[in-house]
């Protein structure tokens, strides 16, 4: 690389800090599922971590009350039952209320099953395995983050993968059948304070997944114990996915899109500025492209064209820094 593509690769990572989709003006929704826990041990566990996560997306995201759905084995004030009716109604009134600019994020915690055949998540009563949740998934408009944190959840990668998705499952295979330790790490995950590798004051899902992925990783060293769980994500929609760290382009999405509101309120106020966080988004789906092309140029034309896209984005995320 010459020396001019390093000190564009360098004024991106300087420039970019705030290059990334926010859901901005975006409605964001969220539906939390903790199912049957099949016991007391469990049943204090799922609570504690559903109620975590909660916390985090009304505190630290500022989700909306009326934006979250939450089901848990024993409902209770603002929670309902995680059966399946009680999915079916949560999804019922979103359907409602989601637009095509939304973004709906989903979590699900509790114990997951594969028979061979069919990938379930535990619910109170009958369950839904995974083609019934993309049946009720592919009904809603918008962005969807679905998150299936349970055992034996890899199956549900590839029924829920699809365009405008981004899917997270807390095993690489249904035969990882054991309970999983993702969930403990990934309801805390959305914390700056623990999640913020880039240091820009802000937690992608990618860096929500990959802190959470590393989480798993050092509970299993310091308990001298093989892994049972490798948690994977795909942004591709070839519901493959990948882990945190390897390589591939599933994640470039991920990367960019936040829940939280921070250009909300400069994107509804400053209509030059909405236009340049929507020309680094278009330069950010190009470079995508170009990597997605990559085979198919010479070592030189991919480098040149990589070289004009950085230097465009450092240029246009320089402005957004200067206006916000």
């Amino acid at each position: 690389m010459t020396r001019r593509f390093v000190a564009c690769l360098a004024c991106v990572v300087g420039l970019t800090t705030a290059a990334s989709t926010s859901v901005g003006a975006q409605e964001r929704f969220a539906l939390i599922v903790s199912g049957a826990s099949g016991g007391a041990p469990y049943a204090e566990r799922y609570d504690t971590w559903r109620g975590a996560l909660v916390t985090s997306l009304r505190g630290d995201l500022r989700f909306q009350d009326e934006h979250l759905f939450v089901l848990a084995e024993t409902p209770g004030p603002g929670v309902g039952r995680a059966s399946r009716e009680g999915v079916r109604a949560a999804i019922d009134t979103l359907g409602e209320r989601l637009g095509e600019n939304a973004t709906l994020l989903v979590v699900l915690i509790g114990h997951g099953t594969f028979d061979g055949s069919d990938a379930k998540f535990n619910l109170v009563g009958p369950d839904l395995d995974a083609s019934e949740w993309r049946g009720l998934l592919d009904r809603l408009p918008g962005r969807l983050v679905f998150a299936n944190t349970s055992s034996a959840s890899f199956p549900f990668m590839a029924q829920l993968a699809g365009q405008d998705r981004i899917v997270i499952t807390a095993t690489d295979s249904p035969e990882q059948r054991y309970e999983t330790r993702f969930p403990a790490f990934f309801v805390d995950a959305f914390k700056v304070e623990r999640s913020d590798f880039d240091k820009d004051g802000r937690v992608s899902i990618w860096e929500a997944f990959s802190g959470a992925s590393m989480e798993v990783v050092r509970w299993y060293e310091q308990q001298g114990r093989l892994s049972a769980e490798r948690p994977v994500l795909d942004d591709t929609g070839d519901g493959v996915g990948k882990e945190a760290g390897a390589p591939g382009i599933d994640g470039t999405t991920a990367r960019r899109l936040f829940l939280d509101r921070s250009e909300e309120a400069v994107r509804t106020t400053d209509p030059a500025l909405a236009a340049l966080l929507d020309r680094r988004l278009d330069l950010e789906r190009a470079v995508d492209d170009l990597k997605v092309r990559r085979d198919q140029l010479t070592d030189a034309a991919y480098a040149a064209e990589l070289e004009r896209l950085l230097l465009e984005l450092a240029r246009v995320s320089r402005e957004i820094r200067i206006r916000s």
